[in-house]
């Protein structure tokens, strides 16, 4: 067995125990409040530091202004509660307009 295939099945079984450990232990850890507070806040950061490392950069440096302004656009329509097909197609069409008319 490769070093390869040897990481990949212990990475499997990591998140397969990962997974597992939910159900397992529901009912039995209680954490307290302030620890929910600050896991939801976490995840609320990470998930913005993706979506900015997402949207501002491209190959280790700045995307352009196109991309950020459909993906501005697309926040817009999303917080409109527009329905996705047209969040989307209205952050790509930002995007395309702009880079068309020379904007990168």
């Amino acid at each position: 067995m490769s070093a390869t295939v040897a990481v990949i099945l212990a990475l499997a079984a990591g998140t397969y125990v990962l997974r597992l450990a939910g159900p397992v232990l529901h009912g039995r850890v209680t954490l307290p409040a302030r620890v929910r507070e600050l896991l939801s806040a976490g995840a609320v950061v990470l998930l913005v530091a993706l979506l900015a490392t997402g949207a501002l950069t491209e190959g280790g440096g700045f995307a352009g202004w196109a991309r950020p302004a459909g993906v501005l656009a697309g926040a817009v329509l999303a917080w409109r509660r527009a329905p996705f097909a047209v969040v989307v197609l209205g952050a790509a069409g930002v995007a395309a307009l702009l880079r068309a008319v020379g904007v990168e």
